[in-house]
């Protein structure tokens, strides 16, 4: 019977010993990974919340930005009473090659006093990139970084990240160029064409690639996919999303509004279709708005005021034919 209980005692004591080195070891992992797993749980809510076809926009969105590191007003001095023109880019947190061949090209733009340049983006799920962005942004102090883990399904809150910001530091702009790190921007012919438009005093106005007349994709494979729950009918006149340009005077109109409707990540369906025409904005075609790959030649690059899907290797061929 001793022997019987000694046994008995053993076995307890292994057993109590491995539940307690669990313990300590599950404590160990969840204390290790604090951080990404706060930035995990935010990615996880924010995605059931979008699952939801019913969800408005402000209970995703998460008003203000990160840049407490470093002061980024030069970007738009004095809240942009010099500034003609403010020149926003939708980047990616990995995307430093693209965001480098923008600066060493047409994106120099923004030494002058009157145009703006900075790139907007989101959290990263890897401290390591977030990390980075610091340090990327403390050498060249362009980046607005937004409250949203930065991916495909949140590209119209990143598109609202743009317009808080630029309502907030900078809107005395007179005009805002949206426009994504894939592009590239004939910065002079712009620069002429916004000209153009303060000289006839527009007002209220988008102007880009219009599509006309684009019923919502309907099969649940296609990352465009919009549910009926969502949006029903045909959408309302857009400005495709790789370039397009507004009138100072409806951010903060656009910024607000955006923030009541239904979530969709189609953001330029959203903020220059939905939200404009419930606005009564006017959208107006650009044919100098390319926004699609076309033929490199001499004459369509100087022709042209945007050109879509540039690597980080044209850039600067392109840049060199726009200036031969």
């Amino acid at each position: 019977m001793i022997v019987g209980s000694s046994r008995n005692l053993r076995i307890l004591s292994w057993i109590v010993s491995i539940i307690f080195f669990m313990i300590i070891f599950i404590y160990a992992l969840i204390w290790m990974n604090e951080d990404a797993d706060e930035t995990q749980f935010a990615y996880s809510l924010q995605s059931i919340k979008i699952s939801n076809p019913f969800t408005e926009t402000n209970h995703l969105y998460e008003t203000g930005h990160q840049n407490v590191d470093l002061d980024i007003a030069h970007v738009c001095p004095l809240n942009g009473r010099t500034t003609i023109l403010l020149i926003l880019i939708s980047s990616a947190p990995s995307h430093e090659r693209q965001r480098m061949a923008i600066r060493q090209t047409w994106g120099h733009y923004a030494a002058r006093r009157d145009i703006g340049v900075a790139f907007v983006l989101g959290r990263s799920l890897s401290e390591t990139e977030n990390k980075a962005l610091s340090s990327e942004n403390y050498l060249y102090g362009d980046l607005i970084r937004g409250n949203f883990i930065d991916s495909y399904e949140n590209l119209t809150l990143k598109t609202i990240s743009s317009l808080e910001w630029a309502d907030k530091h900078c809107n005395r702009a007179k005009y805002i160029l949206k426009t994504d790190d894939d592009m590239f921007i004939n910065v002079p012919k712009l620069f002429n064409f916004v000209e153009e438009q303060l000289k006839h005093n527009v007002k209220r106005t988008i102007f880009g690639r219009l599509a006309k007349n684009s019923p919502p994709v309907r099969n649940k494979e296609s990352k465009y996919y919009v549910s009926p729950g969502q949006y029903r009918g045909v959408f309302p006149d857009y400005t495709t999303g790789p370039a397009y340009l507004m009138t100072g005077d409806i951010v903060n109109d656009l910024y607000v509004k955006a923030l009541k409707i239904i979530y969709l990540k189609l953001e330029d369906v959203v903020i220059t279709g939905i939200v404009a025409q419930s606005l009564d904005i006017k959208r107006v075609h650009v044919n100098e708005f390319r926004n699609t790959r076309i033929y490199l030649t001499t004459r369509n690059i100087k022709n042209s005021i945007s050109i879509h899907r540039i690597s980080c290797s044209e850039q600067l061929k392109v840049w060199q034919i726009q200036h031969e």
